[in-house]
């Protein structure tokens, strides 16, 4: 539904009342008690933007059972030149130690979703990757295309040139584009802001706009911007959207500490290519590489 001129206002005034909270400037009193959102973004307050009801923001986004490691991770291989030994290779530990899913690039998905069948083991795929920088009905299309072809969660990346433009409009849009159609075929829908090109009122923006948009995670980074996930902003993230949505903390986790760090910090899945090393090291066993990379 393309939004009003009341509705953007609506937007932009939230936008800022969520920037000074963040920044401890601001008691906020007007959240409603379903959401805990602000009072005028309530899904079944503000159908003008959000008109799919309460059950957008209230869907279930932990990364798997609780207490164990590998269960909170997408194990991840996302680099260009991956072969299909490699991804292979991927789906192959993803199923032995029992990781949330894989997280691999577009072409790959036909064959992990075959691979990874029964498992329960998901098949993540990204859209828009990794520089967000096409139109929003492309994105649609290859987020419609992935489904078909077998994802079970995919992760887009914004329209980050948009939101450093200030264009509130384009941005939701764009991550609607995607979370509209996740949400009809029943499948995990995550919003990469790409923290590392942000202010913290931008990503205080980008994830205010991805809750508007009925997504069911916020994500810190693509792995391919000039820095990945950190602690700060993962909390910054978990503020901001509450405890109705996933964060997810990508690029640079590369072991149980880092881990433990986004953990504590509010996220609740990790995106990173050394899956099988973290969960080795919660194990105490030694280490070994996983045969991934680019994250």
């Amino acid at each position: 539904m393309p939004l009003t001129p009341f509705d953007v206002d609506r937007l932009v005034a939230i936008i800022t009342e969520e920037v000074l909270r963040a920044a401890g400037g601001l008691v906020v009193t007007g959240r409603c008690a379903c959401h805990s959102l602000h009072a005028e973004c309530c899904p079944d307050l503000l159908r003008g933007v959000l008109d799919a009801g309460a059950s957008r923001l209230g869907m279930q986004a932990s990364g798997g059972p609780a207490g164990s490691v590998a269960g909170l991770i997408d194990h991840t291989l996302l680099k260009p030149d991956a072969s299909q030994v490699e991804i292979e290779t991927l789906c192959r530990e993803a199923a032995e130690y029992h990781f949330a899913t894989v997280c691999l690039n577009p072409i790959w998905v036909p064959l992990a979703a075959r691979l990874l069948r029964g498992s329960g083991v998901g098949v993540c795929t990204v859209v828009g990757f990794p520089l967000g920088a096409t139109t929003a009905d492309v994105k649609q299309f290859e987020t419609r295309r992935v489904i078909f072809d077998g994802a079970t969660e995919v992760d887009m990346v914004i329209n980050v040139g948009a939101l450093k433009s200030g264009d509130v409009r384009t941005v939701h849009q764009d991550i609607q584009a995607v979370t509209a159609v996740c949400r009809a075929a029943g499948v995990l829908s995550k919003v990469i802001i790409e923290a590392a090109l942000l202010t913290d009122e931008e990503k205080v923006t980008a994830c205010t706009l991805s809750k508007a948009a009925g997504a069911d995670f916020v994500k810190t980074s693509t792995g391919f911007a000039k820095g990945g996930a950190t602690a700060a902003d993962v909390a910054l993230m978990r503020r901001v959207v509450g405890d109705s949505m996933g964060v997810k903390a990508a690029g640079g986790v590369r072991d149980l500490t880092g881990a433990q760090a986004m953990v504590q910090a509010g996220a609740s899945r990790i995106g990173a290519s050394a899956g099988v090393r973290i969960v080795q090291e919660s194990r105490g066993t030694t280490p070994v590489g996983s045969g991934a990379g680019g994250y």
